[in-house]
């Protein structure tokens, strides 16, 4: 398979078209940001290993049977995905109040939540990422009813899916961002990456952060951090 144009730069990736107009090609970069890009540095080893944590991620979901747009890692920065429509909504799960919501809530970081809530958040840079209600979303015709439904719906799945991974390598999921594409014909896949950047992830004994707030609040060097995450996974890959 050949890599051609560049079709998208974004924060942590690049894409690319291949020689089938089904499947474009990735380079994931070392590029860090944080506050919708007002905080950005470049971290030699980050792309490499957001890369390989979702690489073993999105495996993972297809082996329980969670359909999204990864084909194959193709190298420690690259891999291909099926070519699809992004969505322009995020779509967050939480399982325990942390970050903006526990700011916006006044809710303690770290109280578990009763059940696992989702929001939407319309894609949008230069209105900073607003939360959005379905009605909203209906209004600025981003997705229909049904497909509403389904997005939640497949978020929650994923969310199980995740908490089980995560339970096993003795880290707890404490929420995350998803985003979903369409492909030619309609279908929605899970797209985008499940990474450190993506997900809060707690040590489940000691509650450290494994996820970007480590660089996000400066608390360190998330090197080693993403590196503990992908060592965890890749060891259970092998067990």
């Amino acid at each position: 398979m050949k890599k051609e144009a560049l079709l998208y730069e974004g924060k942590a990736k690049q894409l690319f078209s291949t020689d089938d107009s089904d499947v474009v090609w990735v380079e994931y970069l070392n590029q860090a940001t944080a506050l919708n890009g007002a905080k950005k540095d470049q971290i030699a080893g980050k792309g490499e290993l957001n890369n390989q944590i979702t690489s073993l991620i999105f495996s993972y979901l297809h082996e329980v049977g969670i359909d999204n747009h990864f084909i194959k890692q193709l190298s420690k920065t690259e891999q291909i995905i099926r070519s699809v429509e992004i969505i322009p909504l995020e779509v967050v799960v939480r399982n325990v109040a942390a970050g903006s919501f526990s700011k916006r809530l006044a809710i303690t970081e770290g109280t578990p939540l009763k059940f696992p809530i989702v929001e939407f958040y319309f894609k949008n840079d230069d209105l900073d990422d607003p939360m959005v209600t379905e009605d909203h979303i209906k209004v600025l015709e981003i997705a229909s009813e049904a497909e509403i439904a389904a997005l939640r719906k497949m978020a929650l799945e994923v969310n199980e899916a995740l908490k089980k991974l995560f339970t096993e390598i003795n880290i707890q999921l404490i929420d995350f961002k998803l985003e979903f594409g369409r492909t030619a014909n309609g279908d929605i896949l899970l797209a985008d990456e499940v990474s450190p950047d993506t997900c809060r992830l707690w040590d489940l004994a000691t509650n450290d952060h494994l996820d970007k707030d480590i660089y996000r609040r400066d608390l360190g060097d998330i090197i080693p951090v993403y590196q503990e995450v992908f060592n965890r996974l890749n060891q259970r890959k092998g067990a």
